[in-house]
């Protein structure tokens, strides 16, 4: 369970844990892709059964494994905030959401849907690596908000533009707490964005 500091005692800083609590990428994850199936879906029946499928596989798994990590001890909080215990937590994540296209793809599921889940797997070909290999800290919760922003905008239309502000204040709330510095945010940033703005609009 993650603790807080006793800087983490601030206004600010009680902000920034809140946000990124609240806009962690189990729960952005789940949103977006529970919302594109809403979206994309033919009756309320189909966007119920895609979409929790989708989100099983992209959030609900990945996470239920990396809780059940921490209660073991094996690594230290829910965000994975150490870099070198973030390999199991990302390669599952990777291999979840990789079947939860697979499986998507061979039910039928709506082309918007599958062309999402898609591309968050494609982000996490990209984030994996630069994590594992590079040992850098790439920002998951930054990459999982731009995309998510991107995808709303894309999907709904300019009228969820305020989904841009938020996925910044996570951006914010990750440099703040000082999890990770502001170019692995930015570096994340742009991951999530552009799986999502250049390859969601070529597949969907």
């Amino acid at each position: 369970m993650t603790t807080q500091s006793p800087a983490e005692t601030r206004p600010a800083d009680r902000v920034a844990r809140l946000l990124t609590e609240i806009l962690s990428p189990a729960v952005l994850v789940a949103a977006v892709l529970i919302a594109v199936a809403w979206q994309a879906a033919e009756n309320a029946l189909t966007a119920a059964i895609w979409g929790v499928i989708a989100a099983a596989a992209a959030s609900f798994l990945p996470i239920a494994y990396i809780l059940h990590g921490v209660r073991r001890g094996a690594w230290t909080d829910r965000h994975v905030g150490v870099r070198a215990q973030r390999t199991l937590p990302l390669l599952v994540c990777l291999g979840s959401t990789a079947s939860g296209t697979l499986a998507l793809y061979a039910a039928g599921a709506p082309r918007d849907l599958l062309a999402l889940i898609a591309c968050m797997a494609a982000a996490l070909v990209v984030a994996t690596p630069i994590t594992l290999v590079a040992r850098w800290k790439i920002s998951i919760h930054a990459l999982v908000a731009a995309g998510t922003a991107v995808t709303f905008t894309v999907v709904f239309g300019p009228w969820l533009g305020f989904t841009w502000p938020l996925a910044a204040a996570v951006g914010w709330s990750r440099v703040r707490l000082g999890d990770h510095t502001a170019a692995q945010v930015i570096a994340g940033a742009v991951v999530g964005a552009c799986a999502t703005g250049l390859l969601y609009p070529e597949l969907r």
